[in-house]
């Protein structure tokens, strides 16, 4: 197994592992390569659904969408090119933040890539809060936001106010790392908690802006076969749909995590 760094703030391709075949000496190794680097990419995995649940299983629990998944396969969301405008994942976002308990990995598995575009782009959102001044650290340490999936809801035809929404942290402390993540996200959040919308926006639009730098930024680019695991308390992403209606085709599973603490 070869682990090579991709980007400066964050990921890395793991080359010569076959992730249904793996020992435990060699997945305690491919965790601590996630711990490291935020993202992993895995080329030329040829996984059926049941295979790729069985690895994830491996970190954890898995977690259903609350807007799709398989008949078959209720914890696998299959990904599809709809066009541009119906394209739920173009936006800076961690997935599934508006759940109590968020999801802690996401994997993508990639089964037709486009021959250009279609790139996933992450932030490192240590890095994000590390950029931040002492004074305003310490002012998002003693706050809350809050997440709701209204949008998604409308989008998939569903009402908005039986959205799940959920309170977490704005300064989210990494349970295996130990250290703290900005946590809030464009798509999903919409005020902290006991203030206004109103009140809200400045920082907020603040906080959007500052979390997607490019410099805090790395981009995967597809092959079919590509596997891909995020760490969804250290990273926002984005779906950059520049590929037209060139096929992209994916199989999502998240794995759950723990309750979001602060610091």
């Amino acid at each position: 197994m070869e682990v090579t760094r991709f980007a400066a703030p964050l990921g890395a391709v793991v080359s010569g592992v076959d992730v249904r075949d793996l020992d435990d000496d060699a997945f305690a190794a491919i965790e601590a390569a996630l711990a490291a680097h935020h993202v992993l990419a895995f080329p030329e995995q040829s996984l059926t659904p049941v295979e790729q649940k069985a690895f994830a299983a491996r970190w954890g629990p898995l977690q259903c969408h609350p807007y799709n998944g398989t008949a078959e396969h209720p914890e696998v969301m299959r990904l599809e090119n709809r066009g541009k405008a119906k394209d739920p994942n173009e936006h800076w976002h961690s997935d599934m933040s508006y759940e109590p308990v968020p999801p802690k990995l996401t994997m993508l598995h990639a089964l037709e890539a486009p021959e250009l575009g279609g790139e996933t782009a992450f932030a490192n959102q240590h890095l994000a809060l590390a950029e931040l001044s002492d004074m305003m650290r310490h002012q998002l340490g003693q706050m809350r936001a809050v997440h709701s999936a209204e949008g998604l809801a409308r989008l998939y035809g569903q009402d908005p106010a039986e959205a799940p929404r959920a309170v977490h942290p704005v300064v989210r402390r990494h349970e295996e790392r130990g250290d703290d993540a900005l946590y809030v996200c464009r798509a999903f959040t919409r005020t902290f908690e006991g203030w206004r919308r109103n009140e809200s926006r400045g920082l907020l639009e603040f906080l959007f802006e500052h979390s997607a730098r490019p410099d805090f930024q790395a981009r995967h680019r597809w092959r079919a076969g590509d596997l891909v695991i995020w760490d969804n308390r250290s990273v926002l992403h984005y779906a950059v749909h520049d590929h037209g209606d060139s096929a992209r085709t994916m199989h999502r599973v998240q794995v759950q995590g723990g309750p979001s603490r602060g610091r």
